[in-house]
């Protein structure tokens, strides 16, 4: 028998089809978590100016009405209790619009080093549902550290170990919106005009979002509780009401959940559509 013949120099062997596996398959998601790798080392490094950034205005809010005002007899004592969920809420939001919008704004106009992540082997959807990822894990950073500077500022704070995982994903969820709500504005606003809209956007997101007051309180006052039921905040601050202090007046949990959930989805299908539309502009 013949021994079989070797392929002759310089000829290609042939090769069988692409592999289609783990690799082939996870190449787009390792590609994004690299990303969101580098977006949070980013973050490491710079973390004390980041805490600063985002708690300085919770936690003033949580000092001046939640121990000052109390404690000189113009709130109501046990206020602090209303106050608390609504302030986490607020971090949590806020930190996610700002986390997704300002550097949306630089990375579109300025120093477009959006083109950067564009260029990388993923979908365009795919680094704006990374941007939103990262901006939400920031929004829960900023929420977690309120509790313990509510213990530090309150002496105790309202909790129940039995709604620690719902809180933990109203909290991940109230990131989310605040994150959809930044794609948005970071996608829509031009860069000229984002300083006037963060300043007609802000005031009454923080003020309409029934953190400082229950929203079921507002029954004389129609107009604005109808205002406030626009604001995708409300049903954070409403949820996580609802599931540290029960006692308190408050939309029911599951419709918060709901509401919340639906606004999310609105918030990114729009947000999606603007970053695609800027992004292949």
């Amino acid at each position: 028998m013949s021994a079989p013949s070797e392929p002759a120099a310089g000829v290609p062997q042939s090769v069988g089809p692409p592999t289609v596996g783990p690799v082939a398959h996870w190449g787009p998601w390792r590609t994004g978590l690299a990303i969101l790798r580098r977006d949070l080392m980013v973050t490491g490094r710079e973390f004390p100016i980041f805490l600063a950034q985002v708690i300085l205005q919770p936690l003033f809010l949580l000092f001046v009405f939640g121990k000052v005002l109390t404690e000189l007899g113009y709130a109501q004592p046990g206020y602090q209790e209303v106050l608390f969920p609504g302030l986490v809420a607020l971090a949590a939001v806020l930190t996610g619009l700002q986390s997704t919008a300002l550097p949306l704004v630089i990375e579109f106009s300025y120093s477009n080093e959006i083109e950067d992540r564009l260029l990388a082997p993923l979908p365009v959807g795919a680094v704006a549902v990374e941007k939103v990822v990262f901006a939400a894990m920031r929004g829960f950073v900023a929420a977690a550290v309120m509790f313990p500077i509510g213990v530090w500022i309150l002496g105790s704070i309202p909790w129940q170990a039995s709604t620690a995982v719902a809180v933990a994903v109203m909290m991940v969820l109230g990131s989310l919106l605040g994150a959809a709500m930044g794609l948005i504005l970071g996608t829509y606003v031009p860069p000229n005009r984002i300083n006037v809209t963060f300043a007609l956007v802000l005031t009454p997101l923080i003020f309409t979002g029934s953190s400082q007051y229950p929203w079921p309180s507002l029954d004389h006052i129609r107009w604005f509780q109808v205002v406030s039921a626009l604001n995708p905040m409300t049903y954070v601050s409403e949820g996580l009401r609802g599931l540290m202090v029960p006692s308190v007046p408050h939309i029911a949990t599951w419709a918060c959940f709901v509401v919340a959930a639906v606004y999310l989805v609105v918030l990114m299908l729009v947000g999606m559509y603007g970053f695609n539309r800027r992004a292949l502009s």
